[in-house]
């Protein structure tokens, strides 16, 4: 059976070839009836359009590609929803692809997605391979790192201090009078180490031990995660005051195993979380967590990404800090 052309279509919506491929490239241009004709005859042919053909025909893919270290971590769902529902509804494709928290699989990524010839590349994280760099600093489409700040952008860098939100974090605990403060984590990556220095620079200036109740294990964060971490402190005698969790799934983890324990929050224990997921003020009692701003990140990398494509040129360094937000809760109220 023979593929269904452009031609076909054209034909039996009794336009012109050219007048489909506007409809189908850009629907607003055209009128509602024109519309409606053309995509009758689409689906009563079941047209599928040739990709290939048209990236040929135009150098232009339509195609952004995206990098996340995981997609087990409900943290980036909203991320990725930003970024489809900006660039798919102007016109582009978004190809995901996980780098598994490893630099050496970005760098592979990366790799792959230029040899798709993506008009831009979007990448959660700011550290990478020394080729990695190489290959986005030479490659002339926009290149945007998120979630963090970096002291050296490849091009542009959307994100927050994760080192200043980890020390809010700590802070907020300290002033609170809480000495003993636990940290519990799971994957160590660049993030995550990121909040321990800031952590760690907390319990420094206050002038208080931190190295004796650090609980990690190298998996992804969970919420079976952070009650087994807190029931290995527990069991070793090492309870703290307090605890900073590096996700708030790990820190409703160690809520749930505080009751099954019969410790009391915030009486006996006070727990903050990271990234106020939608849970976090639901649950009772609510997590206290810093609010870190997943949608708007990708939304604006998106908008960045489309500015650049429409004015035909890679776009100047440039950085923004869209920051974070401490929001106390009765989890860790006095």
């Amino acid at each position: 059976m023979r593929r269904i052309t452009l031609d076909d279509v054209a034909n039996l919506a009794g336009v012109s070839p050219i007048t489909v491929s506007r409809v189908l490239r850009k629907p607003g241009a055209v009128s509602e009836g024109l519309r409606l004709r053309v995509h009758a005859a689409v689906n009563e042919l079941g047209y599928v359009p040739n990709v290939a053909a048209s990236r040929l025909a135009s150098s232009r893919t339509h195609t952004i590609g995206v990098i996340v270290p995981t997609l087990y971590n409900v943290i980036f769902a909203e991320y990725l929803f930003a970024l489809h529902e900006v660039l798919i509804d102007a016109g582009f494709q978004v190809l995901v692809v996980n780098s598994r928290y490893s630099e050496i699989e970005e760098e592979n990524a990366i790799k792959a997605l230029l040899g798709q010839s993506v008009e831009a590349i979007i990448i959660a994280g700011i550290h990478h391979t020394a080729l990695s760099r190489q290959l986005l600093g030479q490659a002339n489409l926009p290149v945007v790192e998120t979630f963090e700040l970096s002291d050296d952008p490849i091009n542009l860098n959307i994100g927050m201090s994760q080192e200043h939100a980890g020390y809010v974090a700590t802070r907020h605990l300290i002033e609170r009078g809480f000495r003993r403060i636990a940290f519990l984590t799971g994957n160590l990556d660049h993030r995550a180490q990121s909040r321990f220095d800031g952590y760690h620079r907390a319990m420094l200036e206050a002038d208080v031990p931190s190295s004796e109740i650090i609980a990690q294990k190298p998996r992804h964060s969970s919420v079976a995660l952070g009650s087994e971490l807190f029931a290995t402190a527990h069991e070793s005698g090492n309870i703290p005051e307090a605890i900073f969790c590096t996700d708030d799934n790990l820190a409703l983890g160690a809520m749930q195993e505080c009751r099954k324990r019969g410790m009391r929050m915030p009486d006996d224990i006070s727990i903050i979380g990271f990234h106020d997921l939608e849970f976090a003020a639901c649950v009772s009692p609510s997590l206290s967590s810093i609010a870190t701003r997943r949608y708007e990140t990708g939304k604006l990398a998106a908008e960045k990404v489309l500015s650049a494509l429409e004015a035909g040129a890679k776009p100047a360094t440039e950085q923004t800090d869209l920051g974070f937000a401490l929001l106390p809760r009765e989890s860790t109220s006095a």
